[in-house]
């Protein structure tokens, strides 16, 4: 903690000095909260770079629990965390705390869905994704669309990378750009088609930033555009959205309406009483491809598949998914568990 006799913001002097953010937008950082959803490998970057930077108050939610394979890329965490099996909301609370006392941490184990995001992001001034999954980030294009509070928006896969700024009322929000949320199956998870470290650093950095600028009041200087990196083939590319900024076509900021935050889009839940399983439903059409998914989980553990359902099983889970979308996830009873894993192997 801050030697009290001392400047309580010498501990930012270094970036104090870039004269664009100044005393004045320390101070404002100081004040200021920030709500980080998802910790896991953009999220834990995002978390300790904002704590470290010296916002005021941060909120960071998670649903999971640490494992090996996470520290690969996930550059918060442990060995140790993995051995104590904790929850990533209390593991990065810990290392955040132990990095800068001087901060508020406020740690949420939660699976983030349409009955605690207003909680959740009550009194944020920022909301940064560091999820894996379209439908929480719908969730939270709405909620900051309804709340009026700027979101930054990231995704990361193999090499690749991209990241987009949604500032309500001046730019175009993620619907503008991805309508609707991709069938299972037709995107790629880092289970399926890997990760490389270097693109999580990046797209995380360019997220802190981001938020920075928000948060210290130069919300004027955000980027403006969706931006596109593949570290493997050496190409950054910025897509345009200045003909989308009037979208009156948009469902979320066009024609506001906010499903995922009611509750009428996402994934839908049912304990199986006796079968230690998890049935999880869509509202929304989410038609598959059984005999093409099959191919695609191959690699990960032993698929069977007829014409009517699939049964993958995946270290000590299974899956049974049918045509229509929906998963039974066995092997756990516990809905937050089930839709992790489900995001994990099937990719929504």
């Amino acid at each position: 903690m801050t030697d009290p006799n001392q400047d309580p913001l010498a501990r930012y002097a270094r970036q104090m000095s870039y004269a664009r953010l100044g005393r004045e937008g320390q101070e404002r950082l100081a004040r200021s909260t920030a709500l980080v959803v998802g910790l896991g490998a953009l999220g834990s970057v995002i978390a300790n770079t904002l704590a470290r930077s010296g916002v005021g108050t941060l909120r960071i939610v998670d649903r999971d629990f640490v494992e090996w394979n996470n520290l690969q890329r996930q550059v918060i965490y442990t060995e140790d965390d993995v051995r104590q099996r904790l929850p990533k909301a209390i593991a990065a609370k810990n290392h955040l705390e132990a990095a800068n006392a001087d901060i508020g941490i406020e740690a949420t184990i939660a699976d983030v869905d349409h009955r605690n995001i207003r909680q959740l992001c009550d009194g944020v001034d920022v909301i940064v994704d560091g999820t894996d999954n379209f439908e929480i980030r719908f969730l939270l294009n709405d909620a900051s669309l309804d709340l009026g509070i700027p979101w930054v928006y990231g995704g990361c896969i193999g090499a690749e990378g991209q990241t987009m700024t949604i500032v309500p009322g001046e730019t175009p929000c993620l619907r503008c750009v991805v309508p609707e949320s991709p069938p299972p199956g037709t995107t790629p998870t880092c289970d399926t088609a890997g990760i490389l470290a270097p693109i999580i650093g990046v797209i995380a950095s360019l997220e802190s930033m981001e938020a920075i600028k928000i948060l210290s009041g130069h919300t004027q200087q955000v980027s403006r555009v969706l931006t596109v990196f593949d570290l493997w083939e050496n190409r950054v590319r910025p897509v345009k959205l200045d003909g989308l900024k009037d979208n009156l076509d948009c469902p979320a900021c066009g024609q506001r309406d906010f499903s995922w935050l009611a509750g009428q889009k996402g994934s839908q839940w049912a304990v199986l009483c006796g079968r230690d399983a998890v049935q999880l439903s869509f509202p929304e059409d989410n038609k598959i491809d059984l005999q093409e998914f099959a191919e695609k989980l191959k690699p990960l553990g032993t698929v069977e598949a007829n014409p009517y359902l699939l049964r993958a099983n995946i270290g000590e889970h299974a899956f049974t998914l049918f045509g229509d979308g929906r998963c039974i996830v066995h092997g756990t009873s516990d809905p937050a568990e089930a839709r992790s894993l489900h995001a994990r192997y099937i990719g929504t």
